[in-house]
């Protein structure tokens, strides 16, 4: 499979060594998002079998319109494009060429993360009723991180489609389509300078705090930061009717009556972001190679439903400084 990635951040960091490291993936070229002229002839190749985007949301509409009517199959990054409007119209278009569509929700790959998914599913803690997952993260605050799309609500920015997509993506393949949504979007850090030292107004969230309910009847709730003044482990906690299933840091526990088991546990890795998206990457070859998607393989399907939550969130009142 060969593989082209438009992206010089995560794409160009993380996506093209994850393909260069599987085996029958070939990486073949690593564009900027921002040189249309090199997208334009990268899309227009024929040596390539699957797209990356990589780029800023704000691209996405552009960029994936442009591999899919090439006739690649694609994956796209998260957020999945602007808005819930540009995602199901990405997803038609790519529907209807027929071309197989990924979307970058890698943390389905996560050993840690498909624990607690195994776990769940199969009954450790009884019945799934609440999941309260808190992550406060530093990454925007120290140091500052400079204005840029992240802080730019009209090209897609804010911390809950950068972060949060991948959480909601994660309820929703675990315990079910979300049927209720509520939450409040914060700005703490308002005002940033950009690389040359303007001042701008930040208009998109660094931290957020959602209110839902799946279709079978799980509550959940999260709350997370970019902009806390130190990092803390990341924390997701799934109350059973028997027990409690605990994510904390590199750990997976369950928690009963009868005592606690440890189901996982891993030392950090010097690139945490690596070891989940090799693993999409073989999938994806897989599926490419097979021309078949696996049922549970992230899509522009989970895309776009993802992107509707997080519209009724933005819709739903925000919370500003």
């Amino acid at each position: 499979m060969r593989v082209a990635v438009i992206g010089r951040g995560f794409g160009e960091r993380v996506v093209a060594p994850a393909f260069q490291g599987v085996d029958g993936s070939e990486v073949v070229d690593v564009v900027s998002p921002r040189d249309a002229v090199a997208v334009d002839a990268l899309c227009r190749r024929t040596d390539v079998d699957l797209i990356a985007v990589h780029s800023p949301p704000f691209l996405h509409h552009e960029h994936v319109l442009r591999a899919v009517e090439a006739g690649h199959d694609v994956l796209c990054d998260k957020p999945f494009g602007r808005s819930a409007a540009e995602a199901a119209e990405m997803r038609d278009v790519a529907k209807a060429a027929g071309v197989l569509h990924f979307l970058n929700f890698e943390n389905r790959y996560d050993a840690a993360r498909r624990s607690m998914f195994d776990a769940a599913g199969a009954g450790a803690v009884g019945e799934p009723e609440h999941v309260a997952f808190t992550m406060l993260m530093s990454v925007s605050r120290s140091p500052l991180r400079p204005y840029g799309w992240l802080f730019d609500a009209a090209a897609g920015g804010g911390w809950l489609r950068a972060m949060g997509s991948h959480q909601i993506d994660f309820t929703r393949w675990t315990f079910g389509e979300i049927v209720e949504v509520g939450g409040q979007l914060r700005t703490a850090v308002t005002e940033r300078p950009d690389a040359a030292g303007t001042l701008h107004r930040c208009t998109a969230d660094d931290g957020f705090a959602l209110t839902l309910r799946s279709e079978r009847g799980v509550s959940i709730v999260m709350d997370s930061s970019s902009a806390a003044p130190m990092n803390r482990p990341l924390s997701m906690v799934v109350v059973g009717s028997d027990g409690i299933l605990e994510e904390s840091g590199n750990k997976v526990v369950v928690h009963t009556p009868d005592g606690d088991r440890e189901l996982f546990s891993a030392q950090p890795s010097p690139n945490p972001l690596l070891p989940a998206m090799q693993r999409y990457a073989e999938a994806i070859r897989d599926a490419v190679h097979e021309r078949h998607v696996p049922s549970d393989m992230p899509t522009f399907d989970d895309g776009l439903a993802c992107a509707i939550v997080i519209d009724r969130v933005a819709g739903s009142g925000v919370s500003g400084p």
